[in-house]
């Protein structure tokens, strides 16, 4: 399954955001088509209350998630192109796949495991991993089998959801902030078990960490997931993101692996295993709350985040030894997106970015380009998430200032990260047992 933008190139809309990409399941759903279950389904529809009301709520959050990609769009149909009604088995399916909540995509789903297996698997198990960052919620969907090595990556999300809005200044998480925060939860939940998950697990991090009405988010948590929610310490954070950056790694040692959050960046040293780590209280969410006050921010607001990094950086200095790193390694969303800018992409392509290098001349260049431009401008940047325009200038100044300062040329980008060292995990856990 894949997802697209509501228009073309010329701006016309495409009748579904969602789309099946496999021929074999694409062929299966025709089956039910060729049947006739759109008509049955739909006049299940006119009778059954429940399904009727089912339908047009698919139909209405599919519609308003158009409008949320590009206003106006809300108002060209739901599920398939319509406002109502059934049009195409595909269409639900997929968006059932994609964690939505749409009931003729679940009867889809289980009518397809009633009958003959579409593809032939090795016996595996299927879990999913939730990163619940500051500003971001990821997700992983992976299956892994018996005496392989390599997760087989079924699906990757991530949404900005920013639950850390004002945390570090009344060291509580927004009632608005949470809501749309638990929204995201649950549709990862339903993807996730859509895809077969056995097991759905979330860690949160610097945001939930700092927090003192979490408990409200711990509850949603567990009623949607099935699990308690894992608050991660910083020092458990680092060794995660660690584990997900060097798996299958073959440069250098030893290595110096950059988490920039948005709440918290961790630090963490090693070779085969961590040796060091130190979790500091900079991330792009918090240091532009504090910092960063004008659009585009002054140099004198600039000057004030380049100390308050600096400060830091003495810090870590002192509790790991970071001139040592011979391969400085950046994960999560500041380094991926200012590699992604630093490579020209017209759009976003993690098979271009993962373990690719990011130049320091080419951090810094990035950096200034973008303090020097409004949130505006850069919300227009093609590979700019939606969220993170506002925030990227503290992200960057954080890993331009590390460059700087140990004296690194250049920078490891990798798309793996935490979110995969939560997966890895999960699978040590399940083969232990």
């Amino acid at each position: 399954m894949i997802k697209n933008r509501p228009t073309d190139a010329d701006g016309n809309p495409f009748p579904t955001l969602y789309w099946l990409t496999c021929p074999d399941v694409v062929k299966a759903v025709s089956r039910l088509e060729s049947e006739g279950w759109i008509r049955l389904l739909g006049e299940e529809a006119e009778v059954s209350a429940d399904l009727r009301t089912g339908l047009r709520r698919a139909h209405e959050q599919y519609a308003r998630e158009r409008g949320r990609l590009h206003p106006g769009a809300e108002n060209w149909g739901g599920v398939g192109g319509t406002a109502q009604g059934l049009k195409c088995l595909h269409a639900h399916y997929a968006y059932h796949l994609a964690g939505g909540d749409d009931p003729i995509g679940e009867w889809v789903a289980r009518r397809l495991l009633e009958r003959q297996q579409i593809h032939y698997e090795k016996p595996a198990r299927r879990m999913a991993a939730i990163d619940l960052g500051t500003n971001s919620v990821r997700l992983l969907v992976a299956r892994f089998a018996e005496g392989e090595e390599e997760l087989n990556q079924l699906a990757r999300d991530t949404v900005i959801t920013r639950i850390g809005q004002g945390v570090d200044k009344t060291g509580q998480l927004a009632p608005e902030a949470l809501r749309r925060t638990v929204r995201v939860i649950d549709r990862f939940c339903r993807r996730a078990r859509a895809l077969g998950a056995e097991r759905i697990h979330l860690c949160a991090t610097s945001a939930v960490r700092d927090a003192s009405n979490r408990d409200d988010l711990a509850q949603a948590v567990e009623q949607l997931t099935g699990e308690p929610m894992e608050v991660l310490t910083g020092e458990a954070e680092a060794g995660l993101a660690f584990l997900g950056a060097t798996r299958g790694l073959d440069h250098p040692e030893p290595c110096l692996v950059m988490d920039i959050g948005g709440g918290s960046t961790e630090f963490v040293m090693g070779g085969t295993v961590p040796s060091g780590a130190v979790s500091a209280q900079i991330g792009s969410v918090r240091l532009t709350e504090r910092y960063i006050h004008t659009d585009p921010p002054t140099y004198e607001e600039l000057d004030k985040l380049e100390m308050a990094v600096t400060s830091v950086m003495h810090q870590v200095e002192d509790r790991i030894p970071v001139h040592d790193a011979l391969t400085l390694i950046g994960v999560a969303g500041t380094c991926t997106t200012l590699q992604a800018i630093a490579l020209g992409l017209d759009e976003y392509d993690p098979e271009a970015i993962h373990r690719s290098v990011l130049s320091r001349d080419d951090a810094e260049s990035v950096f200034r380009l973008l303090a020097d431009m409004t949130t505006e401008e850069r919300r227009r940047i093609a590979v700019m998430p939606p969220g993170r325009e506002d925030v990227i200038v503290a992200g960057a100044a954080i890993l331009v200032t590390a460059m700087r300062r140990w004296g690194l040329s250049e920078a490891l980008i990798s798309e793996t990260d935490m979110l995969d060292g939560i997966a890895y995990r999960m699978v040590e856990e399940a083969t232990s047992r």
